[in-house]
């Protein structure tokens, strides 16, 4: 039998791997498990940690309205963070709460196949490309293999806290939408 999100989000409720696991209910990822795109964020919010879903708070329905401007809906793609476990008051997280948690992405990853990364914001962008800055390569497709690429964004949350960055990631938004009809 093959692990399904279903089962890996089973598991994850009972995985005491990440010191975060104490004081914060764990967030799987959700969406269309057939989905040629991911989109992996930071960490789960406070709202996420509440109901226990990613990207449901106010840089969620962000997240939703950029998906909605090329053409997407939420359930048309999949959606998880690099960590699944909110740090206390949405600090960043650690550098080992990343690494504790990073398998439950690489199984996420595994069990979908996407032919497209979209990392949301500094902390997915350098789990994949340390050396990158997320102000330099936003917008710009990183090929990772023949059969998979990234596609670095701006985290939605950015653009509540930096009105500037609005445009931006809408315009990422709309470059990532071209690049996935190619």
């Amino acid at each position: 039998m093959s692990l399904t999100i279903e089962k890996l989000a089973e598991e994850l409720k009972n995985w005491k791997g990440c010191d975060l696991a104490k004081n914060s209910n764990p967030v799987l990822g959700e969406g269309n498990p057939k989905s040629k795109v991911v989109f992996i964020g930071e960490a789960p919010g406070q709202k996420e940690d509440e109901q226990g879903r990613p990207f449901v708070g106010p840089a969620g329905k962000f997240l939703d309205e950029l998906l909605d401007s090329i053409g997407f809906k939420r359930e048309d793609v999949y959606i998880t963070n690099i960590v699944k476990y909110r740090p206390p008051g949405n600090r960043d997280p650690l550098p080992e709460e990343k690494v504790a948690c990073l398998p439950w992405v690489k199984m996420e990853l595994a069990i979908i196949k996407p032919k497209v990364i979209a990392t949301l914001g500094k902390h997915s962008l350098n789990e994949f490309f340390p050396k990158l800055s997320i102000s330099k390569v936003h917008g710009e497709p990183q090929k990772i293999n023949d059969d998979l690429a990234l596609f670095p964004i701006y985290h939605p949350a950015a653009a509540l806290h930096n009105g500037g960055l609005r445009g931006a990631l809408f315009e990422d938004f709309r470059k990532l939408g071209e690049f996935l009809l190619k």
